[in-house]
């Protein structure tokens, strides 16, 4: 498997759209599909306000750019490079320098899908952290924000922690 990151590419303004395509299909002409995989404009849907009532549409979020997902080779830096339209990667001294995966999450560029093995009124037991070991209930679950509230006991009080979702595991029966 190709070790495929995402990577930032400056267009002329305007040009990020015809780019995006031209990189797809010079990559599906070469037969290089496995490794420039995606293409993407990050975009927003902005709404306004007007006297004629709500008006929504999209907007570029960095204008002139475009985040393409590929193995960083010497030929595919050179098909990306060499269409028209792109100026270079983004990066230093030359070097192009790909985007982490919380900066790829962050965009919405890619969602991760997040399988808990558990939900509210499960007992689970925390595995990382100051509490680990502890046997609780799960009070409240949100994989969006990556966090569970279990209830555990303390001191012989009832007592809810907020943990990452990967702090804890089911209790195996």
């Amino acid at each position: 498997m190709a070790d495929l990151k995402w990577y930032v590419v400056h267009t002329y303004s305007g040009y990020e759209k015809a780019v995006a395509d031209a990189v797809l299909k010079a990559a599906e002409n070469r037969k290089m599909q496995d490794r420039i995989v995606d293409v993407n404009i990050p975009t927003e849907t902005v709404t306004e306000h007007t006297d004629n009532g709500e008006r929504s549409y999209e907007r570029k979020i960095f204008p002139g750019y475009v985040l393409v997902k590929m193995e960083m080779a010497d030929d595919t830096w050179h098909l990306v490079r060499n269409v028209r339209g792109a100026t270079g990667f983004v990066g230093s001294g030359g070097k192009a320098i790909p985007l982490t995966d919380q900066e790829i999450y962050d965009l919405g560029v890619e969602h991760r899908e997040i399988l808990v093995g558990f939900e509210v009124g499960d007992s689970v037991k925390v595995m990382d952290g100051p509490l680990s070991g502890f046997i609780g209930t799960v009070e409240e679950l949100d994989p969006e924000k990556d966090m569970v509230r279990v209830v555990v006991s303390m001191f012989g009080r009832e007592t809810p922690v907020d943990l990452e979702i990967d702090q804890v595991e089911p209790l195996k029966d």
